[in-house]
């Protein structure tokens, strides 16, 4: 099977990606949902990868089952789709401390990349794009969780596979994301902004971590240029936007924006043990796929309150 390599990209990095087939794992979720819309308006012919048991789907995008552990099916997927682009976003996210959570990493965060990865060398010219984290360790830090470990775990692999292969695969390391749209209601941002369009107090810890925080749309632009920059291959770069803002200031800038004068509910809860401030540095980002985290904080968390505010009163309508 034989792809034809994406065109190298002039002032619009979209201009590639019309009527070509990307393949998006994790299509369904907060950040695969944003980057499905983006890939839509630059033309690209999209394609879904959903688990085997999740329910049926509709919409202009194309969706396709197969179970990530599944090398076989995968594969299958791959063919039949024969994608210029496969994007990566499918990860069980999981910040605890618990070596306990080891094997359930593993599998959903490193063994899934490798499948992805094995299935896109039978498609030559398939350019891969992973979503990494950035709490992945650097130089001989331990990593921070079971989570860090594994998704370092498969930046290792991608790092394999472009040096013996030459798979043209790109990881990109993210920071904390936040934005509209986010279906995980527990998240900090959704948490917050759903309790102060409801007229109450946050539950949330001290705030006193220091997080890089960067806007969904943002993280999107950034995974559509490292799948059609031509340096982008073999790199392993940062998204985010190399300043910390500490949870506590996030949560009065949203109290700010929302008119909302009472308690913050922060120490409601303790924190997690053993947090540490991962900051990303977006220098070699915007060397090597002309990328920055342009949106404002406040104008990011403006928008993501407006969201959860529209759906809050919607629901107290219907």
């Amino acid at each position: 099977m034989t792809v034809s390599p994406l065109p190298t990209p002039a002032d619009d990095p979209g201009a590639a990606l019309p009527d070509r087939p990307v393949l998006v794992t994790g299509a369904s979720g907060f950040l695969g949902r944003h980057l499905v819309r983006r890939l839509q308006r630059v033309g690209a012919e999209v394609h879904g990868l959903t688990r085997p048991d999740a329910p049926a789907r509709t919409g202009p995008v194309a969706w396709h089952r197969a179970d990530l552990g599944d090398a076989d099916a995968v594969r299958a997927v791959v063919r039949e789709v024969r994608p210029a682009a496969i994007v990566h976003l499918a990860s069980q996210v999981r910040g605890d401390r618990d070596g306990d959570l080891a094997v359930s990493m593993l599998e959903a965060n490193t063994r899934a990349a490798v499948t992805v990865m094995i299935a896109a060398r039978e498609a030559p010219g398939c350019r891969v794009v992973l979503a990494g984290s950035i709490e992945e360790p650097r130089g001989d830090e331990p990593p921070v969780s079971p989570y860090a470990a594994a998704k370092a775990a498969a930046t290792g692999y991608a790092r394999l596979f472009h040096a013996q292969d030459d798979l043209p695969v790109t990881v990109l390391r993210i920071a904390m994301v936040y934005g509209p749209d986010q279906p995980d209601a527990r998240k900090l941002v959704p948490h917050v902004c759903t309790a102060l369009a409801r007229g109450v107090a946050p539950s949330i810890g001290s705030g006193t971590r220091g997080v890089d925080w960067v806007y969904v749309e943002d993280v999107a632009e950034a995974l559509v240029l490292a799948a059609v920059q031509p340096d982008a291959p073999g790199r392993v770069l940062d998204v985010g936007s190399g300043r910390a803002v500490t949870i506590a200031e996030v949560v009065a800038e949203l109290a700010d924006l929302a008119g909302h004068h009472g308690p913050l509910g922060l120490g409601a809860h303790a924190d997690r043990p053993d947090e540490h401030v991962h900051l990303a540095d977006p220098e070699p980002a915007a060397e090597v796929l002309g990328w920055r985290a342009h949106t404002p904080l406040r104008d990011g968390l403006a928008r993501t309150l407006a969201w959860y505010r529209d759906r809050t009163e919607d629901a107290a309508a219907g």
